[in-house]
């Protein structure tokens, strides 16, 4: 599995233990809910400074949302 694959799973994991939805996360990060999706969905490749903003909304260190 590569990392866009771990990162979808782990966020959306992460994202509804915390009972957010991906406009709300979008809303804490500064980032399009569109585009939140689309990390969900492995279509794209988040920047490490995307990972920062994920990890901060989601109150998790950032290498929990690429750990395998």
């Amino acid at each position: 599995m590569d990392l866009k694959h771990v990162l979808a799973t782990n966020l959306r994991r992460l994202r509804h233990e915390r009972d957010l939805t991906q406009e709300e996360v979008a809303d804490l990060t500064g980032l399009s809910s569109r585009y939140i999706g689309s990390i969900e969905r492995a279509r794209v490749s988040a920047s490490v400074t995307v990972l920062g903003k994920l990890a901060g909304a989601l109150d998790v260190e950032p290498c929990l949302l690429i750990k395998l």
